[in-house]
């Protein structure tokens, strides 16, 4: 594990270094409170610090209040070095956000053994985030195609709605169908349905900007969400999207198919204030004219023009 040591003392460095590499840490020094500063801005920083209490630019409890004042990040675990034994000063190197602190001269027994309960705290402070992460992962995402599920693409429509709003932009949105999917799942079972809609998935996030987004709406249906676009670029993406999934055979076993899909496009212009539900229903709309067209194509439905704004 890294482990930062900042101390003017050359002699100090010097000894803490010896003892924690034989400890097998990662060491990184500092001579003063400003250059211990900037390595534990780093995003690489280390999550122990041990820091001398008095140091030339920044003193160790001042970095320990500008750490805890900034709370992001990682944790960093802060083990203060320290000459005084006052209880007044023990006090104030912990209210300062110091994690425990050891006084000088220090035992090397005693520093291990603190150290150790330091690591314990980051380690545990790791997986805590590692969880919470895993588990907004698993709220907002599809468990089958890895994109958005539909609560999260609707919120994310409905962001992109809000900051068009405030900027006068476009959004384009489309609404896409997988055709005949029923027939894959019959003929080649579930497990041959769910790798078709990986790689559909794959295939349309590829074609789309690094910006875009997109989510399972329900079943085979994919929301996508076209940030700037109006509908000439709206109904150019859904065209690459369409070639994209059509253009090469997906293999099924020993067999090969041409899976197409079709799409409903519909772009809220600058000026406009519709819902989420209203913009959804426009894609719906256009998604069945395309059905309608004979699938594998793409269909726009313009909103309607009351919803346009007076000013």
């Amino acid at each position: 594990m890294k482990i930062l040591i900042a101390d003017d003392s050359v002699i100090d460095r010097h000894i803490l270094e010896s003892s924690l590499r034989k400890w097998s840490y990662e060491v990184s020094t500092a001579c003063d409170g400003i250059e211990a500063w900037e390595l534990l801005q780093n995003p690489d920083a280390p999550r122990l610090a041990v820091l001398d209490w008095m140091m030339p630019g920044l003193t160790g409890v001042e970095i320990c209040r500008r750490l805890r004042q900034e709370s992001r990040g990682p944790y960093t675990y802060v083990l203060l070095l320290t000459s005084r034994s006052e209880k007044e000063d023990l006090v104030e190197g912990m209210e300062s956000g110091a994690d425990d602190y050891i006084t000088k001269p220090f035992d090397n027994h005693e520093l291990k053994v603190r150290l150790r309960a330091g690591r314990r705290i980051v380690e545990l402070q790791a997986e805590l985030v590692a969880a919470r992460e895993a588990l907004r992962v698993q709220a907002t995402t599809d468990g089958l195609t890895r994109t958005w599920n539909r609560y999260s693409i609707l919120e994310i429509l409905e962001k992109e709605l809000n900051r068009a709003q405030r900027e006068h932009s476009f959004v384009g949105v489309i609404l896409a169908d997988l055709d005949h999917f029923k027939v894959v799942n019959d003929t080649y079972g579930h497990v041959a349905g769910d790798a078709v809609l990986h790689e559909s998935v794959r295939r349309m996030q590829v074609s789309m900007r690094g910006y875009d987004s997109i989510g399972r709406y329900g079943g085979e249906e994919f929301l996508m969400v076209l940030p700037g676009c109006d509908d000439t670029a709206t109904m150019e993406h859904a065209e690459r999207l369409r070639i994209a999934l059509s253009s090469e055979p997906m293999n099924l076993d020993e067999n090969r198919m041409i899976l197409t899909a079709s799409f409903g496009c519909t772009v809220v212009s600058p000026g406009m204030q519709p819902t989420v539900e209203q913009v959804v229903h426009w894609a719906d709309e256009a998604l069945y004219n395309a059905k309608d067209e004979g699938r594998n194509t793409v269909a726009l439905v313009n909103p309607h023009p009351s919803l346009v704004r007076s000013v």
